[in-house]
């Protein structure tokens, strides 16, 4: 086992996890989720073999959609 930092939190993982098994072993769709490793944004090609070490730090960054006009004007 590893503990790696996964959006600031620390996190138990099997040593040489890749980021598509991380993906997996937390249940979030890849289509909605972008994967920063270490400062560096992993392409979605690279997931399957990047490979996750102890210490290493994850970000899951979510797409979020929508929000609100209303309130807002449209004057300047």
């Amino acid at each position: 086992m590893a503990t790696i930092q996964l959006n600031g939190k620390p996190e138990e993982i099997r040593e040489e996890s890749s980021v598509n098994q991380l993906l997996q072993q937390k249940g979030l769709d890849p289509a909605l989720v972008s994967v920063e490793l270490n400062g560096r944004i992993v392409e979605r090609e690279e997931w399957d073999t990047t490979a996750l070490h102890g210490e290493d730090e994850v970000e899951i960054l979510f797409f979020m959609g929508g929000g609100s006009m209303r309130g807002c004007s449209s004057r300047a």
